[in-house]
């Protein structure tokens, strides 16, 4: 085995945007500037927010105003969004929306595209999304590109700013269907794999297999999201993953809540049935000190040869969440 995968591999950060029990989006903002500014030190590549609608536990429901909070805030790390939920909007609004943000932070901005609502059925009507949006969302990430081009300048509608502008845009997918688009358009593509892991492998192979040199894309790029939670010992990132245990277990029963404070793991905090099914969704998720976690993620670049891990890590104690990712990018250095 390569010892040395992880050093090779860029690493990267999701912030969901959690609100913790007892805090406030406020807070939640403040943090995440925060922990960009440290990972952006730490040698991190990029920053990317998820879309989400009416979850009491995350605020990154208006993702493109967060996308400008962070990058205002940064200097070097590539800021995006991991994903715009595509169905619910126009794509001439997001290609103006990122416009904007590329012209105010030229060369920093990412737009990661997903096809799922980002929240229930009824918050997705209040979205006014059509119920055949998903299915469109092929077309419309070609209008998309469109609107971005140089040579959509004598269009009838026109996206400005925004027209001819650098904005790489990735395919996310959490099952196969969006591997053949990528695949197709010679996009990059990004694996929800730290919430959805069964099909990750044979996504990564639909990709790999189908994918057609691009004008944005010479060859194959994948991007894995996994959970990493770490700490100084196992034992204490045991307990810290226990608040994080208890956030997807609510995703899992529809009972979902604000992030809540750890507790004792010996304390029977979760019914074991309730945690193998937690188990099966989680799979890709990395608790520990710093060489449980390092020797977990060589086994997992090993075995996906993916091109660059994108973190996630849901820690209710903010320094504690910081201090996660300092180890990653210390392990990352370390290994050099």
């Amino acid at each position: 085995m390569n010892k040395n995968r992880l050093s090779e591999t860029k690493i990267a950060v999701l912030d969901l945007a959690i609100v913790r029990d007892g805090g406030t989006a406020s807070d939640t903002f403040k943090n995440s500037l925060d922990l960009a500014q440290h990972v952006e030190k730490w040698g991190y590549n990029r920053f990317w927010l998820a879309e989400h609608h009416n979850m009491p536990g995350i605020a990154s429901s208006a993702t493109s105003i967060l996308i400008g909070h962070i990058a205002s805030g940064t200097t070097t790390l590539r800021v995006g969004s991991g994903g715009i939920m595509l169905p619910n909007h126009a794509p001439l609004i997001v290609a103006e929306q990122f416009g904007t943000l590329a012209t105010l932070f030229p060369n920093r901005i990412d737009l990661g595209l997903g096809r799922a609502p980002g929240t229930d059925q009824f918050t997705a009507a209040a979205l006014r999304r059509d119920e055949h949006a998903a299915m469109e969302f092929p077309a419309n990430v070609q209008e998309l590109q469109m609107y971005l081009s140089e040579g959509n300048k004598n269009g009838r509608v026109r996206s400005i700013p925004g027209e001819g502008l650098d904005i790489p845009i990735w395919i996310l997918g959490s099952s196969t269907d969006s591997a053949y688009l990528a695949a197709s358009l010679g996009l990059p593509y990004a694996f929800a794999s730290h919430f959805a892991p069964a099909q990750l492998q044979t996504a990564i192979a639909i990709y790999r297999n189908n994918f057609k040199a691009s004008a944005y894309l010479k060859e194959p790029y994948v991007l894995a999201c996994v959970n990493v939670i770490a700490a100084d010992s196992d034992k204490e990132a045991a307990r810290l993953a226990t608040s994080f245990k208890k956030l997807f277990l609510g995703i899992i029963t529809g009972n979902r809540q604000q992030l809540k404070e750890p507790v004792d793991p010996d304390d029977d905090f979760m019914d074991p049935m309730e945690e193998a099914a937690l188990q099966q969704m989680i799979a890709y998720t990395f608790i520990g000190g710093p060489e449980k976690v390092k020797n977990e993620l060589e086994q997992f670049l090993e075995k996906t040869k993916v091109d660059e891990l994108m973190i996630a890590s849901a820690v209710y104690e903010h320094q504690a969440r910081l201090r996660s990712y300092e180890i990653l990018g210390q392990l990352k250095n370390e290994s050099l």
